[in-house]
């Protein structure tokens, strides 16, 4: 039930998390996983759309060995700080502003490519650009209305590009593409070519590559291909291709400045090798059985022999507040891992424009693109290959885990990271290096592992899950992340640009990454303690009630007697201790909000599970033997001197009523002391569950049962009340069975305080930060509703107590940037309930706020 309410809480409460742009808001799929929420040790995260915008730019570009466009990324502007130097950037020209089109190189603009010494590659690139997809146009076929429907935002870019550099792409049928051209041989003039499809060789994450079969109107037969740069390379024709080194060189420097890089070649195709090879594709595209693997083997026997265009680099920006939230979540003593399909240099770079990285770290690189691979790799021998990369990748591991040894034992502090490529990690993750791997992975405070496919994305989360049995969290955005979202204890979904697939898959979906600082170190530490706190209580109190039944059944000799009437059992879980643990599952909180924030290290106490181990339960459990004790013979040695006002020896049932008010007093002013947050919500639950015995007694032993023969306990409330025995032992039983309780409370504070006793020190000198919510209007908020919002000066907020209901998801990133954040039209009717009180106030003389304050809690 406890589960329930939180989950609902974060649903109803917490959807104040969601992105102001797309009005997308926070999920919660799942009603089991939040207390793991605030045990996470290790983050597995994607780079596209996760950590970055996914709106992608055509940034530069490589053609025939010669780099194009003058823009500077975010990511050398981050290098250039790190290194204590400084870059001008330069402004791009209005005219050249696009969306997904951010070049600026007038090499190229406006036609200026046929003074180019190399003209027809030119030519060749934007071609391929043109014609290599599976875009939809859509709209009016004009260049300035037409919109492009891409499977990713990567096309989008490429095709917006040829667009922009003067082949327009603007019609698609079942066979053709139509591609406005610029006349090559006379300047503004324009040719609509038809472009007769053929094959389409569609990408996926395995081929990493795309390929179209195109005929010209004058019958040329082409192969266009685009992809990564690894698979490129391995199948270009060993002869004319003069630029494989220069691009190659090109490649790393776009890959150093963050930018997404894909290789174009193309190859010239006889009509007859053509026909001979299009008839095993059609049998393999009607296969019945493994049809997919099928076609990959077709395509491997044409894409071979290419020759080298170029490449292409994208742009796509870190998301806001993705740096912030790093930091403040690894000081919190949580991993993260980042786990890209980009190449090694740009996820480097990412990792250090995120904050994942520094200078001050100690890394270690195992990247298979060295010079002894690539020369192996050139003569063909594939067996030869994998035996280089796997000694060589062995070597690296070994040597690498005996500097982490060394480093952690000399240099105290120093802080390790690791980046793999895909091809190592292939290797690295065989049953021999597993062990190996995992050993360094877990002594490096961040993880970068590159050109990943989405197998082992799953792979090195599973290994993490499994072998070093920590809790793990993943977050993606796209159907590629799916299968690492699944493997770990806790997945998270983007809900970005990509579709739902990670969402779907998800236990939870957010919009963007930053707010995972909210998730984890405010929702997940919270419903931790919660948790650990409900739970121990409930093993305590139920305990507790036993033992007193216990030594009751030593102290009649194992008679079989009862000593509670059967009502009073029943309903002890149900009514007398129930709703009060509910309220502090809800509401109680250690600390502000803010301070939740402000002090990331208060996190680690879940990853070490300091509330919820066997020393925190055997102290509740010797909490539950004392008090039980107490609880029974105190009573008991009542009843033995006590009489009624009769001048009667008090008996049996007289002594079980008497004990299980005091047990009903003593478990709800237990709670009561294991509070840290109190509302008057914990007050009315308490009070009012000891009150509810006190009606439920009065009412029962009031009338007499016409089925009970002996009339166990009828009156039995009345004469117990009317002696003083009673009223001395529900102080005096409660008080000293909480005397152990609370003197191990006050030494803990004292001489072994946990950290957030020491926050709250703070906040009883220098008051609570106010936590000051986040109220952020949707773009489609009326112009009455924030005229209705700004008239609501001076009202207090009486909603207090959710873990996200103080402050918002935003706030502390506004705050960070000095942006005011609107209210929230939902907001309108809670606060405007409180103007009838306010008014009331001021007609009785009370002093208002002055104009413009907000006071909110």
């Amino acid at each position: 039930m406890i589960k329930v309410f939180q989950v609902t809480q974060f649903i109803n409460k917490d959807v104040k998390m969601y992105h102001k742009e797309t009005n997308t808001p926070a999920l919660a799929r799942t009603s089991n996983l939040n207390e793991e929420l605030g045990q996470v040790e290790y983050i597995f995260s994607d780079k596209t759309g996760t950590l970055t915008r996914n709106l992608m730019e055509f940034f530069k570009c490589s053609i025939g060995g010669v780099i194009y466009g003058k823009g500077v990324t975010e990511i050398e502007k981050a290098a250039a700080r790190r290194n204590g130097t400084g870059i001008e950037e330069m402004e791009s020209p209005a005219e050249s502003h696009e969306k997904y089109f951010n070049f600026d190189d007038d090499r190229l603009m406006r036609g200026a490519w046929r003074n180019e010494p190399n003209p027809e590659l030119c030519k060749e690139f934007f071609r391929c650009l043109a014609v290599c997809h599976t875009v939809l146009p859509e709209g009016d076929e004009l260049p300035e209305k037409i919109v492009y429907q891409a499977a990713s935002p990567d096309e989008a870019a490429l095709v917006t590009a040829a667009k922009m550099f003067g082949f327009f792409f603007f019609r698609r049928t079942p066979t053709s593409i139509r591609v406005r051209e610029s006349h090559v041989e006379k300047i503004g003039r324009m040719q609509d070519v038809e472009y007769e499809i053929l094959n389409v060789l569609e990408f996926n994450s395995t081929r990493k590559r795309q390929s179209v079969i195109c005929r010209y109107p004058n019958g040329r037969l082409v192969l266009y291909c685009k992809g990564a740069d690894s698979v490129i390379y391995e199948r270009l024709m060993e002869r004319h291709n003069p630029f494989k080194d220069t691009n190659r060189d090109h490649l790393e420097y776009f890959g150093a400045a963050g930018l997404r890089t894909l290789c174009l070649a193309y190859r010239d195709l006889d009509i007859n090798a053509y026909e001979m090879w299009n008839e095993k594709f059609v049998q393999a595209k009607s296969a019945l059985r493994d049809r997919e693997k099928k076609l990959d083997e077709v395509a491997e026997l044409i894409e071979k022999d290419l020759i080298l265009i170029g490449s292409t680099a994208i742009e796509d920006k870190l998301q806001e507040g993705v740096p912030v939230c790093i930091e403040t979540l690894a000081k919190g003593g949580i991993k993260i891992w980042v786990l890209t399909g980009d190449k090694l240099e740009t996820a480097i770079n990412i990792a250090y424009a995120c904050s994942l990285m520094n200078n001050g770290m100690k890394q270690f690189i195992i990247n298979s693109d060295t010079k002894e691979i690539r020369d192996v790799e050139d003569r063909g021998d594939a067996l030869e290959t994998a035996q280089v990369i796997e000694r060589y990748v062995a070597e690296r591991l070994n040597e690498s885990l005996r500097q982490a040894v060394e480093s952690e034992q000399t240099q105290t502090g120093l802080e390790l990271a690791l980046v793999i490529d895909g091809r190592c990690l292939m290797y690295a993750l065989d049953p021999e290096l597993r062990g190996t791997l995992l050993k360094l992975s877990v002594m490096c405070k961040a993880v970068v592992c590159c050109r990943v496919s989405p197998l082992q994305k799953a792979q090195v989360t599973s290994m993490i899950k499994d072998g070093a049995k920590k809790i793990t969290l993943s977050i993606g955005d796209g159907a590629n992340d799916v299968s690492m979202i699944q493997a770990a204890h806790i997945g998270v979904g983007i809900s970005g640009l990509e579709g739902m697939q990670a969402v779907m898959a998800s236990d939870f979906a957010i919009a963007q990454f930053r707010f995972l600082t909210d998730l984890l170190l405010v929702h997940g530490r919270l419903s931790y303690l919660r948790i650990s706190k409900v739970v121990a209580y409930f093993f305590y109190k139920n305990l507790m009630f036993t033992l007193t039944q216990f030594w009751f059944n030593l102290y009649t000799g194992f008679s079989g007697q009862r000593f509670y009437d059967d009502w009073f059992q029943s309903l002890y879980n149900v009514v007398f201790t129930a709703l009060p643990v509910i309220i502090v599952g809800i509401f109680d909180k250690d600390v502000s909000i803010t301070n939740s924030r402000k002090y990331p290290q208060l996190y680690k106490a879940g990853i070490e599970n300091i509330f919820f181990r066997w020393r925190i339960l055997i102290i509740w459990a010797i909490s539950a033997v004392y008090q039980s004790v107490i609880l029974f013979f105190f009573p008991i040695k009542a009843i033995e001197e006590g009489k009624n006002s009769s001048g009667r020896m008090l008996g049996l049932w007289d002594a079980g009523t008497m004990a299980f008010t005091c047990v009903v007093v003593t478990v709800n002013l237990r709670l009561f002391l294991a509070c840290n947050f109190i509302t008057r919500w914990h007050l009315i639950s308490i009070f009012g569950s000891i009150l509810a015995w006190f009606i439920f007694a009065f009412f029962y032993s009031g009338f007499r049962n016409p089925l009970d023969k002996q009339g166990n306990i009828y009156q039995v409330i009345f004469v117990i009340m009317g002696t003083w025995y009673f009223w001395y032992a529900i102080v005096l039983v409660p008080v000293a069975s909480l005397a152990l309780d609370f003197l191990h409370e006050g030494m803990r504070r004292w001489f072994a305080p946990y950290d957030y006793h020491i926050i709250q020190e703070e906040e009883k000198i220098k008051g609570v930060e106010r936590d000051e919510l986040l109220l952020v209007e949707s773009p489609r908020q009326a112009p009455e509703q924030s005229l209705e919002l700004t008239g609501l000066h001076g009202e207090m907020s009486k909603h207090t107590g959710y873990s996200f209901d103080s402050p918002c998801f935003d706030s502390f990133f506004a705050s960070q940037e000095g942006v005011s954040m609107s209210q929230r039209s939902y907001d309108i009717a809670r606060r405007a309930s409180m103007r009838v009180s306010r008014r009331q106030s001021s007609d009785l003389g009370s002093d208002s706020p002055p104009p413009g304050h907000n006071s909110l809690i």
